[in-house]
């Protein structure tokens, strides 16, 4: 019988937090994920734009390029297997000037690098083919990048963990952690009814408080805390029908990929995210942007008119980078990094974090290695 209360106490019910107890219950472990806010995935989860990347962009050997490869396949056989619903729609990622081709051959040559399956090269005459509105100079076609409904995928994954034996605790604030003499934590939390429960592993996946959560555990060191920037986006809809069947997007833009277009599984047509940093949450839609949306639209589809753009949502991503510097890997420590043992900690965890979700949960359990019953096994 375990000395533990639990085997596992993930901090964060967003899709990375829920993936990482849905990859433990196939484990055999049945985790408890706690989340301060009174739904599962109503942070950063609920505020993106719901696309399934194939992994384009990434560096090479960067966790983001081999995990959003891998999540985007797990994902759509995820949501095959509980009934997800999805559109792989297609990528075109477009460039709209000729000096921007050289940048989309070295996309293309970084996706190929990278393992994403069925890229192409466009001409101008085939992109518009296939979209008669869109203004382009030359493309590529990505067929495996697509939208999903998240919400569902998020349900279906604490049905899993509940299955298992796991449990998902709403509006309970992470208050502390500390590691116990004899290996393990004990971990303390708020809100009305607050507990104190061991557990045998610990993993920290909150998202934007991610920072302010690693520095609530006992003995977590300081400069192993990165700093975390407020990435703000906005997105805005078309009044009208939906122009493209795929999603577009422009060239990416330093430090996120750009604002781009997308058809949600209900048909609206959708206009998102721009970037710009905030000092703390905020998600009221910043209108005095929108001449900013018309221009950089009608770059890659002239025929956008007048007032046909309505706010609709914000989101703010965890960012371990600021203004005009690079985008970083994610980073996911464990004991090598900040010395304590049974501890996964994740950190800037944005795009691609919610495609590469099952990846992301599968690297974090095998940091833990293997449990002591499946070693005896083999």
């Amino acid at each position: 019988m375990s000395a533990f209360d639990t085997e596992a106490i993930i901090v964060g019910a967003g899709a990375v937090g829920l993936a990482i107890g849905y990859r433990l219950a196939e484990r055999g472990i049945a985790p408890i994920v706690i989340e301060q806010a009174d739904l599962i995935g109503s942070g950063v989860s609920s505020r993106n734009s719901e696309v399934v990347h194939a992994g384009l962009y990434y560096p090479t050997g960067s966790l983001k390029a081999r995990l959003c490869v891998e999540g985007a396949h797990d994902l759509y056989a995820f949501c095959d297997a509980h009934k997800v619903d999805y559109d792989r729609c297609g990528k075109l990622v477009v460039a709209v000037e000729p000096d921007e081709t050289d940048r989309l051959g070295a996309i293309l040559q970084q996706a190929r690098t990278n393992g994403v399956p069925g890229m192409e090269e466009l001409t101008a005459a085939q992109a518009m083919a296939r979209e008669p509105e869109l203004c382009t100079v030359a493309a590529l076609l990505s067929p495996n990048s697509g939208t999903f409904d998240s919400h569902g995928y998020m349900t279906a994954l604490q049905g899993k963990i509940e299955d298992a034996g796991g449990r998902v605790v709403l509006s309970t604030p992470f208050e502390r952690a500390t590691p116990l003499p004899a290996g393990g934590f004990e971990v303390r939390t708020g809100g009305a009814d607050p507990m104190q429960l061991t557990t045998e592993r610990l993993i920290l996946a909150a998202g934007l408080s991610c920072a302010r959560v690693a520095g609530r555990v006992d003995g977590f060191p300081e400069g192993q805390i990165p700093t975390v920037h407020f990435g703000k986006g906005n997105y805005f809809a078309l009044q009208g029908k939906a122009p493209f069947r795929h999603l577009v997007y422009p060239l990416p833009i330093k430090g996120a990929l750009g604002t781009h277009y997308r058809r949600d599984l209900g048909g609206q047509a959708r206009f998102g995210p721009d970037l710009h940093f905030v000092e703390q949450e905020n998600y009221e839609v910043e209108t005095d942007r929108l001449d900013q949306f018309y221009s950089t639209i009608r770059r890659f589809w002239p025929g956008l008119k007048d007032d046909t753009l309505v706010p609709d949502y914000t989101g703010i991503r965890p960012k371990l980078h600021g203004p005009n510097e690079p985008q970083p890997d994610f980073q996911i420590d464990g004991p090598d990094v900040h010395g304590i043992p049974g501890l996964v900690a994740l950190f800037g965890i944005e795009s691609p974090g919610l495609t590469s979700s099952l990846a992301v949960g599968r690297e974090v359990v095998g940091r833990f290695g293997r449990r002591p019953s499946e070693r005896s096994q083999t």
